[in-house]
């Protein structure tokens, strides 16, 4: 009796959920925003449901950390410093109260280097309600011109590319500044267009990025860079340069990028697929390095070499491309002899890093390896990259426990710093100064370390697929309380000199580092070629994304704060 009333709920919540979608099969968009998009379209962004996004934004680890009371009490006098952004405050309650979905913003072309844009979003509730929230944003006292197209009537203000029409459709509010291209979607989303076929959603490049996205996320982002690959061969054509498929720039073989961000059990994630060949040689990340980190470990992260791109920039003057010390190290090498595959016969092209800040010192240290296959010509190689990495400059070499030691001698300063490379027969260690390159290497022959036996690494990576040719950690908890422990006193010594410090921060509110690092976790980021391009994740309280875009804004607003362009 008891699995006769199993089998009548589930099938009546089969039947349910049937109905549910074939209802709304039949009366909402046809399948997604991309069906609504044309084919040509160069970028959009789709935010499925603010509401939802929201909700979730509200649980995760980031957000109750800002809630604290500790670091609400912290970011009030910084936070009135700021000015008042009501209108953008009143502008997201609409949009929460409208329930928005289906949210985007696309740009469908580029005529005399002016985008042409389509935007939209899906409303609850009727047409006059919605007017009466988005009226305020377009304008309403402003001229606009109507023009009745299919029963629709469009709103025009402005001309040019200055010209702003916009157009309700059921539960849709659209808007454009071509009124050819929002005629063209009303006719796609009143199913009048030609078919499927001139839509986005059948474009090959499209589907194949969009295969490798989460099936639910907060938000997506779509990029087809053919538009400006075809301007730059266009422009090396002129110049009388043509290139074959073999000697293409990298944007011109990138096919698509495709990214999206959700939110996962309190955590941050996002997903990046770039459609496009393979760029390194057949290997897989060993992560080899991790082995020596410890729990002092904060940061460690694993890469591939890709020597033959990196010699062939080298030899087409691509400077740019490049860090100044790599390029030298290649001339001397090669004036030396070596080519590529002396690289790779000396060495297992896996690059790792280290940073280690113990609890009793004041800053972290820093180390890169690489693990050595033929002792003698790595040899040959690092007495070229010293010679390389600052010709003028006196080297010593110190063989100790059978390692050779190469370390550059440099003026006393106040912070110690003497560049040091180590040599063993099985791993090349390379750092700022010799005691952590020393500590690493003997590690290495003591079988000591283990930070990849640590329960927050081994968590961490569990986390992300397996990859192939990037990976990177960063122990977030340990990483602020260090910075905290090293910090603080700095900023109290300040502001007791400098009262005007008050005025802005309160440093004696600082919440303590516990109440930050009980909301905090490692970041994880990986990197695997999957099928036909490269995927990349990452998740943590934030993402390794997002970490990198917090430190370049500021990083670009003070670099043109000092280089203004005239």
């Amino acid at each position: 009796m008891k699995r006769f009333i199993l089998i009548v709920i589930f099938a009546a919540a089969a039947t349910g959920a049937v109905f549910y979608a074939v209802r709304h099969a039949t009366t909402g968009p046809q399948t997604t925003v991309a069906a609504l998009l044309p084919r040509e379209t160069i970028a959009f962004v789709h935010v499925p449901d603010l509401n939802r996004t929201r909700d979730q934004w509200h649980e995760t680890d980031l957000y109750k950390l800002y809630r604290e009371p500790a670091v609400q009490d912290f970011l009030k006098r910084p936070l009135a410093q700021m000015p008042k952004r009501e209108a953008g405050s009143q502008t997201l309650r609409d949009l929460e109260q409208l329930q928005l979905k289906d949210g985007f913003v696309a740009v469908v072309s580029i005529e005399n280097n002016n985008p042409i844009m389509l935007a939209g979003f899906r409303f609850r509730g009727s047409q006059a309600n919605a007017e009466k929230v988005i009226d305020k944003w377009r304008g309403i006292a402003a001229k606009h011109d109507t023009l009745d197209y299919q029963q629709h009537k469009i709103e025009v203000a402005g001309e040019g590319f200055n010209l702003v029409a916009t157009v309700y459709d059921g539960d849709w509010f659209l808007a454009a500044n071509n009124v050819d291209q929002l005629k063209a979607l009303l006719d796609r989303i009143d199913a009048r267009a030609a078919g499927r076929a001139v839509t986005l959603d059948a474009d090959e490049n499209f589907r194949a990025a969009l295969a490798h996205m989460p099936s639910t996320y907060a938000a997506l982002f779509y990029l087809q860079p053919k538009s400006f690959s075809d301007k730059l061969a266009s422009l090396r054509a002129q110049a009388g340069s043509p290139t074959t498929s073999s000697q293409q720039t990298l944007i011109e073989q990138v096919r698509s990028i495709c990214g999206a961000i959700r939110f996962d059990g309190g955590k941050i994630r996002d997903i990046w697929f770039v459609g496009m060949p393979k760029q390194e040689q057949t290997a897989n990340l060993a992560r080899t390095a991790a082995a020596l980190g410890t729990t002092d470990t904060f940061l460690y992260f694993a890469m591939l070499l890709n020597v033959e791109r990196i010699s062939v920039l080298n030899q087409s003057g691509s400077t740019a491309l490049m860090a100044a010390w790599l390029q030298k190290v290649f001339d001397v090498a090669s004036r030396n002899g070596l080519t590529a595959e002396d690289w790779k016969t000396a060495f297992d092209l896996e690059l790792g890093s280290l940073a280690d800040w113990p609890a009793d010192k004041q800053w972290p240290s820093l180390v890169a390896t690489l693990p050595v296959k033929d002792p003698v010509r790595a040899n040959k190689i690092v007495n070229a990259m010293t010679s390389a990495i600052d010709e003028d400059a006196g080297w010593t070499k110190i063989d100790k426990n059978g390692v050779h030691y190469f370390v550059m001698q440099t003026p006393a300063s106040l912070f110690a710093v003497a560049p040091t490379i180590a040599l063993s027969n099985k791993l090349l260690v390379a750092g700022v100064d010799s005691a952590s390159v020393e500590t690493v290497m003997n590690r290495l022959q003591a079988g000591k370390g283990g930070l990849a036996q640590t329960e927050s690494y081994k968590s961490a990576a569990r986390a992300l697929t397996e990859p192939t040719n990037f990976f990177m950690y960063v122990d977030m908890p340990l990483l602020y309380s260090r910075v905290d422990n090293s910090v603080r006193p700095m900023l109290l010594m300040t502001a007791a000199f400098m009262p005007g410090v008050s005025e802005y921060v309160d440093v004696s509110k600082l919440p303590a580092a516990e109440v930050v690092t009980k909301h905090l976790s490692p970041i994880v980021s990986s990197q695997r070629y999957d099928r036909d391009g490269y995927v990349s994740e990452s998740v943590g309280p934030i993402t390794l994304t997002q970490l990198g875009v917090g430190i370049a804004f500021p990083g670009f607003f003070w670099w043109n704060g000092h280089h203004p362009c005239h």
